[in-house]
């Protein structure tokens, strides 16, 4: 669900129409509804009543601060994978002792942040990773608390670059070896282990990988538990898929919940979700402005001001996203390709798509752009760095300007030679 609807043939978020802050703002512009984030984490969050599991929102979905301080003011934790995000989530409010560290390539100056903090727990990678992390306490004699990561060798996820489980994936250790480490780990001096981890992927629609996983960790659990090894908590991760309107309905919150209380049924352990797109994609849009429309012999090209720099799931992934006009029409459709002014063919949102007539001067917004749109965006071509707004209500404010080109070259010098 999000609330971004059609009044009186003008479409709003919450109660503001788009085309008033695409006329204050300019174009191209992502609009965030404050109502749709904080109804995505009451319902996942609610799911699971009356356990009170942490929720950690994941700040690679949308790192904006006043994004994750909508989440935060509602009790969100967060799951970060570089002590930038971490900052992200301090400066939002979040206590650390509700923030995840997770990320393959934590260096030792971001683990010895992450630690001097008070971080809520590290996701431990790689046997090479455990003994950095000894190393940082044994310096700063602070104490860390992790969790090792396991690879459960299943595979889920919307798209090949997104699917994280797999056996050959960067990602954890198997799950031979997460015994072994969980036990190394036991015995360090201001090391405190407190469980596993896991997450296989995200645009999840299928229950069935994600059952799969969890029992591989309850097992995990069970057989450490068994050897008088601690085992406290298991973060199961994230992932579950949101509809991209092109696609049918993936897994309710209600549905995944039940799903988890089954597998962990009469297992006392402290659970912790990472959920991100869940939370956040159909919260967002992009706001763009059609530059011109042009004919070719074999299709029409609608352009935008919008371009893969702004929104890259489409060039990055074939990603889908549904695109509305800000003024709806009649009932008149016509067959075009919408891209971007990038000079790249690749800048291509959309080929032979069913849309209203558009053309110059016409806003549209596309959908489901709250999750990976912004936080992914780059200043390719030297293009201004999009903007991004809040909605709340009637009311509404620029939570991060546009970022001009003048203050990109202010970052660059001219050698002295």
């Amino acid at each position: 669900m999000n609330h971004f609807d059609y009044r009186d043939g003008a479409l709003f978020c919450e109660d503001v129409p788009l085309e008033e802050i695409a006329n204050a703002v300019g174009t191209p512009v992502y609009v965030y509804s404050s109502a749709t984030l904080e109804r995505h984490y009451r319902v996942f969050k609610d799911a699971f009543a009356p356990a009170d599991p942490l929720v950690a929102y994941a700040v690679k979905a949308n790192g904006n601060i006043a994004v994750i301080a909508t989440l935060a003011k509602l009790g969100a934790g967060a799951d970060t994978v570089s002590a930038g995000e971490i900052q992200r989530a301090l400066a939002a409010g979040v206590p650390p002792e509700r923030i995840i560290f997770s990320g393959v390539g934590k260096t030792e100056a971001e683990l010895a942040y992450a630690i001097s903090v008070g971080v809520h727990q590290i996701n431990v990678e790689s046997i090479a990773e455990l003994d950095m992390i000894e190393r940082v306490t044994a310096l700063h004699g602070q104490r860390a608390a992790i969790a090792i990561r396991i690879n459960p060798d299943v595979g889920a996820g919307g798209h090949d670059k997104i699917s994280t489980g797999k056996s050959g994936a960067k990602f954890g250790v198997s799950v031979a070896d997460a015994l072994a480490l969980h036990a190394r780990a036991s015995k360090m001096t201001l090391v405190d282990a407190k469980g596993f981890a896991v997450h296989i992927g995200s645009q999840i629609k299928d229950l069935g990988p994600l059952e799969n996983a969890f029992r591989v960790m309850r097992k995990l659990a069970e057989d450490a538990r068994a050897q008088g090894l601690p085992v406290k908590r298991l973060d199961l991760g994230g992932g579950l898929g949101v509809p991209y309107f092109n696609e049918p309905e993936p897994p309710s919150p209600s549905a995944y919940a039940a799903m988890v209380k089954r597998v962990f049924d009469g297992f006392d352990i402290a659970l912790s979700f990472e959920p991100g797109r869940l939370i956040a994609a159909n919260a967002g849009v992009l706001v763009s402005r059609v530059i011109r429309q042009q004919a070719r012999p074999a299709n029409r090209i609608l352009v935008v001001d919008a371009a893969m720099n702004d929104l890259i799931r489409p060039a990055m992934y074939e990603a889908f996203h549904d695109i509305k006009p800000l003024r709806r029409g009649g009932d008149e459709r016509v067959v075009m390709d919408v891209v971007g002014p990038v000079c790249e063919t690749g800048d291509t949102f959309t080929r032979a798509r069913d849309l209203p007539p558009l053309d110059a001067g016409d806003l549209v917004a596309f959908m489901t752009a709250g999750a990976y749109g912004a936080v992914m965006a780059s200043t390719y071509n030297a293009r201004a760095l999009v903007p991004e707004v809040l909605v709340r209500g009637d009311r509404y404010e620029v939570v991060r300007r546009r970022w001009k080109v003048s203050e990109q070259l202010e970052l660059e010098k001219l050698p002295e030679w």
